[in-house]
């Protein structure tokens, strides 16, 4: 008796689901901030941007910076600091997640439960996978929207980028930038210091 081959078929996407959804180009703030995942995903111009999982030493860094800065913060009653997944709404239809924040108790009306407004202050830790993203993209967008200060981390060079945004202007300007062995001061919070040897160690 002749025996059946049986065929193997590869698992298909559901497409029907991903139907249920905006297509590109035509996703809304209130579409987007309904979305309940545990992915970083950002808006930009209705489009959704799925960001890549960050790798662990990128984490470590986080970590070690969120700890200073809330302790400081903390302490001396500044405002708050949290890291992503955090939603920060730019302007209306740009939507960013920086990988820390710091808002200023002064700007605490710019909070709510959903996402926070433009903060005081945003960090980016470059991701290998798409490093002009951070230098280039989000640089500019974030100094449209207002935000004072901003840090590049390069995880893989060990330095630190501060950028400031002078009074009615839209650029930022290059402010200092610092190596393994330097620490680190901030226009936003006077008297916080941070060794970066200890910011970048390996271990």
């Amino acid at each position: 008796m002749a025996m059946t081959k049986s065929i193997t078929r590869k698992p298909e996407p559901t497409y029907t689901v991903a139907e249920l959804f905006p297509p590109q180009g035509q996703w809304t703030d209130q579409e987007y901030l309904s979305l309940n995942t545990n992915r970083l995903i950002e808006l930009s111009d209705g489009n959704l941007e799925v960001l890549e999982m960050p790798t662990p030493f990128h984490q470590l860094v986080v970590v070690r910076l969120i700890t200073a800065l809330y302790t400081f913060v903390t302490q001396h009653r500044l405002g708050h600091v949290l890291v992503a997944p955090l939603r920060v709404r730019l302007w209306p239809g740009r939507f960013r997640e920086p990988d820390l924040v710091f808002m200023s108790a002064a700007h605490a009306d710019r909070i709510t439960s959903k996402y926070w407004g433009v903060p005081d202050l945003a960090v980016e830790v470059i991701s290998l996978d798409d490093p002009d993203r951070d230098r280039i993209a989000k640089k500019a967008e974030y100094a449209q929207a207002g935000i004072p200060e901003y840090w590049i981390l390069d995880p893989e060079e060990k330095t630190l980028e501060v950028y400031l945004l002078p009074a009615e202007e839209e650029e930022y300007q290059l402010s200092q930038t610092l190596g393994i062995h330097d620490s680190l001061a901030s226009a936003q919070l006077p008297g916080f210091e941070l060794i970066l040897a200890e910011l970048f160690a390996e271990e």
